[in-house]
């Protein structure tokens, strides 16, 4: 077993034995196959060709003329299930295992490696290699219920040595800023900017193959009308978590899916241009493979030229890594393709030479590591206090100490050093390094206290600090001498602002507002209130009910209408037959605050009742206050009047000061307590108004919540058939109010389920194909519509 280390994540990888690559060859179906020079050998795994000699090179004529290739299998006029049997499926079924996967497909351009590995995507008969491979991913999922696994694909282009992700068209992706790049890490190789998807099902899976299929890059030329001229490799992720939680292992595995790009002769194929330059890269990065193969099948290479193309960059882990390695040659029957044959047989010999070593890639869930050691942990404490109870030890705590204990051990170490405990008993060893600390913890203290209690007494200056001494001298703080000045009895004292807490001043009176009285009050009610929180937080501001804040009357209704569902079946089949004529509304309406709406009503009634009691109060408020405002006006009348009389009959003064009658000033006294008063029913009549306004709120939003919820009543009680009541009953998924009457009533089904239904009894190959097919049609949906805004913005343009 060999760990890796990657920040604080640990990989173990269970090292395997070494094996070799399979190698495999298909021909592609011709009417002029080459049976005079092209054998296959009776195993069905070997494959000879003969070449006649060339006459005119003389008598004298050393060319070879026969070749024979021992590969693991010959495909000769192969399906594409005996294909996927054959290459694929034990590749597939052992990455669920956690074994890494890499099936590749070489060859010579129109040879067929595309149809081998993708297939004809208008037929699902004639599905290749990777769409078989994501369907037996989710069907082997389905078989494994005792495992969590998450599958995550990519889709990578690889075109003129620059890197593509054929998926950055989807909307939630867009195209990436910075240019993708290559980077290795101890796991492996990774691309840098690659998006990786998510899929759950098999036809997220297949809309995701079918969408870069159509960003594909391909050009036509005299051998394929249409040629890949990019390297592709989709990639299907694994992570497979255990549903025990006391397993914290979790495997992971990745299966590299590769269609290589075709090589070409340019005599043959006639390439000019753009599609000449393409075929300049694709044979370039195609022969730098060849050598990195040739290097790894050399035991006596050290270096294995990788980084010398994108491709087999990509592709280092993946070339004889840790992982199983399956090559399909694609050739041609024909004998004017020959020498193109045994290039790309030679290369299928090369690459049988290649060894890897497959291995099981485990990793540790470090939230499930954490909760085991945990529970061992607690066990270990079991075990420990079963050791000390046969060791007739006392009750020893091992787990950390509390506040309490620390301040035991604290009030311990103090009597020691004040000499009132001879020892500290020893317990265990937290206990121990607890006393220490709490040696540390003292002395600090003291130090502390004896700092203080200096700085109180002294004032702390730096003797060679000579303007701070002159400007506490000149201050007359201290003397020549160096002494405090003023303290003779040897009590100090400090200059400094006083806390604000000690300064001397009025305490202002605590006076409760409406919202917090009545908050307290419900508090006290509302947890027994079976209303939602919203009608709570509106009765406590208003200290009516135990009601909710403004706007969620909405939770409340469905708590009732939970709670008044609750009733067994038995009961809902005694429930009353619906009258032929629907009753008046106004009839329906009493019934209803009488029978469903009864909660919602009593606490409009509430609601209303204590905005009329907060309005009544307004009202003498106000009656208070003219009173108070009239009798002001009189008594400034009266002292208006004593003051006129004063000015007629003289005025007295006493040193500078005026002197007035008696009355005049009980005038004046008056006159302050009426403004004083005025003042404070004033401010209670503006609270009270603003508990009116916020009231009134509440019996609005109550009265629009009990006509909606009497409409959604009336209507599902009256109006709904009777077949469809089923979709709005207590615990279905469609609740009452959410659809409109009209929508209920036509609950048919549409078009598109119809056709759904259709599907799935019409279609020749089964249910099987059903996500395939739906895949197709929304990817072809997708790109109509592309082309027809495309056309249509193109018009408006002209």
């Amino acid at each position: 077993m060999m760990r890796r280390k990657n920040g604080d994540k640990r990989y173990f990888t269970r090292m395997g034995t070494r094996k070799k690559v399979h190698a495999f060859v298909r021909v592609k179906p011709t009417d002029d196959f080459a049976h005079e020079m092209i054998t296959y050998g009776d195993d069905n795994k070997t494959i000879d060709i003969h070449l006649k000699k060339d006459t005119r090179r003389g008598v004298v004529n050393n060319q070879q003329t026969d070749w024979s290739f021992k590969l693991d299998g010959v495909l000769h006029d192969a399906s594409q299930d005996l294909v996927y049997e054959t290459v694929a499926k034990d590749v597939v079924s052992q990455a669920l295992d956690g074994y890494n996967g890499t099936i590749m497909c070489y060859g010579q351009t129109g040879a067929g490696k595309t149809y081998t590995m993708t297939g004809a995507t208008e037929n699902y008969k004639h599905r290749g290699i990777l769409p078989r491979a994501l369907q037996q991913v989710f069907r082997m999922i389905e078989e494994r219920p005792t495992h969590a696994i998450t599958v995550r694909v990519s889709y990578l282009e690889i075109y003129n040595e620059s890197l593509f992700d054929l998926l950055s068209t989807l909307p939630y992706v867009g195209p990436s800023v910075t240019p993708m790049t290559i980077v290795e890490n101890p796991q492996g190789v990774f691309i840098k900017g690659l998006s990786v998807h998510l899929t759950s099902q098999e036809e997220d899976a297949f809309s995701l193959l079918f969408e870069g299929e159509t960003n594909r890059i391909i050009a036509s030329h005299t051998m394929n009308k249409s040629s890949s001229r990019s390297h592709c490799i989709f990639t299907i992720y694994m992570e497979a978590h255990s549903r025990t939680l006391s397993n914290e292992k979790y495997i992971t595995s990745k299966i590299n899916l590769v269609d290589l790009a075709g090589s070409e002769r340019l005599g043959k194929s006639g390439s000019e241009g753009r599609v000449l330059k393409e075929a300049t890269y694709i044979n370039k990065s195609l022969s730098f493979l060849e050598q990195a193969i040739i290097a790894l099948g050399d035991q006596k290479r050290d270096h294995i030229p990788f980084r010398q193309c994108k491709l087999t960059h990509a592709l280092k882990d993946s070339l004889g890594g840790n992982c199983n390695l399956v090559l399909v040659t694609n050739i041609y029957g024909e004998a004017a393709q020959l020498e193109e044959t045994l290039s790309s047989l030679r290369f299928a010999s090369r690459m049988k030479l290649v060894t890897t070593e497959p291995a099981i890639n485990e990793k540790y869930d470090a939230e499930r590591m954490v909760k085991n050691l945990e529970k061992e942990l607690a066990l270990l404490k079991q075990e420990l206090a079963i050791h000390d109870s046969l060791a007739n030890r006392t009750l020893v705590n091992y787990d950390p100490m509390d506040e309490i204990q620390i301040a035991e051990i604290n009030s311990q170490v103090r009597r020691y050093l004040e000499g009132t405990l001879d020892e500290i008993d020893i317990i265990n060893l937290r206990q121990i390094q607890e006393v220490f600390n709490q040696f540390r913890v003292v002395l600090r203290q003291q130090e502390q206290e004896v700092e203080s209690s200096l700085r109180r007494k002294y004032t702390l200056v730096d003797k060679n600090d000579f303007a701070t001494i002159s400007a506490v001298q000149k201050a007359g703080l201290i003397d020549v001498d160096g002494h405090l000045v003023g303290e003779p009895d040897g009590q100090g004292f400090g200059l400094g602002v006083a806390p604000f807490s000690t300064k001397p001043g009025k305490k202002s009176k605590s006076k409760k507002t409406f919202k917090e009285q009545f908050s307290s009050s419900a508090r006290k009610e509302g947890a027994s209130s079976p209303v939602s929180k919203e009608l709570e937080v509106s009765a406590s501001k208003s200290q009516l009910t135990p009601s909710s804040k403004d706007g969620d009357v909405k939770d409340m209704l469905l708590r009732d209408r939970e709670t008044s569902n609750t009733s067994d079946s038995p009961k809902e089949e005694l429930r009353p037959l619906r009258p032929s004529t629907p009753p008046s509304k106004p009839v329906a309406f009493e019934d209803f605050k009488n029978e469903r709406g009864s909660e919602i009503n009593r606490i409009f009634k509430e609601n209303k009742s204590i905005l009329n009691e907060r309005r009544k109060k307004a009202s003498e408020t106000t009656h208070r206050i003219n009173a108070i405002k009239r009798e002001i006006d009189v008594t400034k009348e009266a002292l208006n009047f004593q003051k006129s009389l004063r000015e007629k009959q003289g005025e007295y003064e006493n040193k500078g000061l005026m002197i007035i009658d008696e009355e005049e000033f009980l005038l004046i006294l008056k006159l302050k307590d009426l403004k004083k008063q005025y003042r404070t029913e004033y401010q209670d009549l503006r609270d009270l108004r603003a508990e009116i306004q916020y009231c009134q709120h509440l019996v609005d939003q109550c009265r629009h919540r009990l006509l909606t919820e009497f409409d959604i009543w009336y209507n599902e009680s009256f109006f709904v058939p009777e077949d469809l009541q089923v979709a709005v009953k207590p615990g279905c998924s469609i609740r009452p109010g959410m659809m409109p009457v009209s929508r209920i009533v036509s609950l048919g089904e549409d078009d598109q389920d119809k056709f759904n239904q259709l599907q799935q009894t019409v279609l020749p190959e089964g249910p099987d194909s059903i996500s395939f097919y739906n895949a197709k049609v929304k990817t072809e949906q997708k790109q109509n519509y592309l082309k027809t805004m495309m056309g249509f913005q193109q018009t408006q343009r002209k």
